[in-house]
């Protein structure tokens, strides 16, 4: 063997050494420009879905929940409310959910997949503030005998009913809107997937 073959068996035997610590040390620098293109946990937690479990609420009863960092309310709804939904329609800007705030299997006069429960994200329509949810009927500062519950913004006077549709004639432009969700079973809603997905 000549020195001059030996060299060469170094020579390849570094470049390879080399281009392995390189490729190691390229593969470091990169991590962190890369795991920067991963949605972070709280990320991934502020888009997923949310399980409501309904099992303890009671006619009248609202929970609030959030999700993609707005508030959704849940509440159920007994059959005189669902009896009233239907005599507010003239009093209505929106009564039959022309403007697509809700998802297709909601577009109904409760505007729910169950007319007894409702899901609706609770951030008014006009400014973004967070109605108070008002269920008395004949609230005198609401109009009295004609308030048959719902919602109040005090930001600026917005009035919804108990199904989200806004009343004619407020500064709110649009019905209150119906996230995607559907019944996991009975007890269990999951805001934020639709019934098919």
């Amino acid at each position: 063997m000549s020195g001059q073959e030996i060299d060469l068996k170094k020579r390849r035997f570094l470049t390879q050494a080399t281009s392995v610590v390189g490729a190691v040390g390229v593969g470091f620098v990169a991590w962190p420009f890369l795991s920067t293109w991963s949605p972070s946990a709280a990320a991934k937690a502020a888009g997923a879905p949310v399980d409501v479990d309904i099992s303890k609420l009671e006619p009248g009863q609202l929970v609030r929940v959030l999700w993609r960092k707005k508030p959704v309310w849940i509440f159920r709804r007994d059959d005189q409310i669902i009896s009233d939904l239907k005599t507010l329609e003239s009093d209505l800007a929106d009564p039959n959910n022309e403007q697509q705030q809700q998802p297709e299997y909601a577009k109904n006069p409760t505007r729910s997949i169950k007319p007894e429960i409702a899901v609706i994200i609770g951030v008014c329509t006009h400014l973004g503030c967070s109605p108070t949810y008002r269920p008395e009927v004949g609230a005198a500062d609401l109009g009295g005998d004609s308030w048959k519950g719902g919602f109040y913004c005090p930001c600026h006077g917005s009035k919804f009913d108990l199904a989200g549709r806004v009343y004619a004639g407020v500064p709110a432009p649009t019905n209150l809107v119906v996230p995607p969700y559907h019944f996991v079973n009975d007890s269990l809603i999951r805001v934020g997937v639709d019934p098919q997905a």
